[in-house]
């Protein structure tokens, strides 16, 4: 039930944008990502629910078209299906919960 962050190995998911795995239940799958300034995440979509926040740093967000630029304290939800983007203004970190469980990040 409880895991320290230096027990989730680091994955580096593309070059700058690193994800760690936090913790995963029966419906839910907690990971931190972290961004390198300029780092981007491209459009892609997942069926899981991803809702997050940025805890550190600016990121520019894309989803379904609507541009926001974030920062730390801010907040997102992608449905699931919906395409989405992410861009590093400056070293980030996000915090994103999957719903149902993302078995490829276990």
């Amino acid at each position: 039930m409880f895991r320290a962050n230096a027990e989730a190995a680091a994955v580096e998911m593309l070059p700058g944008v690193v994800r760690r795995t936090l913790t995963s239940g029966e419906r839910t799958t907690l990971i931190e990502v972290t961004m390198d300034e300029g780092a981007t995440v491209p459009a892609h979509t997942h069926p899981h629910e991803q809702v997050g926040y940025v805890a550190k740093g600016r990121v520019r967000f894309v989803i379904d078209g609507e541009a926001r630029e974030l920062r730390a304290g801010d907040s997102y939800l992608v449905p699931g299906g919906a395409s989405h983007e992410v861009t590093a203004l400056e070293p980030s970190l996000c915090i994103d919960i999957f719903s149902p469980v993302r078995e490829e990040y276990l």
